[in-house]
């Protein structure tokens, strides 16, 4: 793990980026998302700013969005494959190119100890000083944001940070049988959630962000509404939080796991 570092002064958070509350230099991010392109959807402008600074950011899928699309044409059983080719194609839009696919049931997804065996294990083996992920809490002012996949990737998320990944003794067989030891993730950004703090100014990435999101062709039926809709939210959420007229925004709640 890199070790603390004397942080510049930062009166606007602007070094969050770069480092942890702890003071630890943030040189691996990994998201964990519940759906292909909710990751777009959430964080792509961030996930963008992040790779141009020379983080390195992993996509870990919790599922592989076969229960997701609109066209009764596409066989069921080619969805699971088409939705992997579009998030790397999209990921790749951001700087992405490691992307873990764990194939847990789209629709159907809880916050097992399977799962978060699963997480743990990938954590372990990225070693990232952040996690992003979907809020656990329900957000009744944006109930699309809180599917209950999103909430049950984002409860498994949280418990393989802390405690599971961080403890030895916690999913022995991931150090005894892989190899994998211990690993403590510094913080935590939360997307959709009801109590965001921290805007990332994505004005200049947010053309990157849509291009990520045109890759998902399969759960667009109306590209340019789904443009409309997307902007908007960059402006609302960059209203929000005193940017300024012509900026766009995503917002996290951001835990501090050190």
């Amino acid at each position: 793990m890199s070790g603390v570092t004397d942080r510049p002064s930062d009166p606007h958070g602007e070094n969050l980026h770069e480092y942890a509350a702890s003071g630890v230099r943030i040189e691996r991010v990994l998201a964990i998302m519940a759906h292909p392109d909710d990751v777009d959807f959430g964080a792509a402008g961030t996930v963008a700013h992040w790779t141009d600074r020379g983080i390195e950011v992993t996509y870990c899928l919790v599922t592989d969005g076969d229960a997701g699309g609109f066209d009764p044409e596409i066989p069921r059983s080619a969805i699971a494959g088409i939705r992997r080719a579009e998030q790397t194609a999209a990921a790749a839009q951001v700087g992405v190119s490691n992307l873990v696919f764990l194939g847990h049931p789209d629709g159907r997804l809880l916050p097992t100890l399977d799962l978060r065996r699963d997480l743990s294990r990938v954590i372990r083996q990225v070693r990232p000083q952040r996690v992003v992920t979907q809020c656990p809490e329900r957000n009744f002012s944006r109930i699309y944001a809180s599917h209950p996949d999103h909430l049950a990737a984002g409860e498994a998320a949280i418990c393989a940070v802390y405690p599971d990944a961080r403890n030895p003794f916690t999913f022995t067989e991931l150090l005894e049988q892989e190899g994998l030891a211990a690993w403590s993730v510094q913080d935590v950004w939360m997307t959709g959630g009801p109590n965001p703090q921290h805007p990332v100014d994505i004005t200049d990435q947010v053309e990157r962000k849509i291009a990520a999101l045109l890759c998902h062709a399969s759960q667009h039926p109306d590209p340019a509404q789904m443009q409309t809709r997307v902007r908007a939210w960059g402006a609302m959420n960059a209203e929000q939080f005193g940017l300024g007229p012509g900026r766009a925004a995503e917002a996290f709640q951001v835990i501090d796991t050190r």
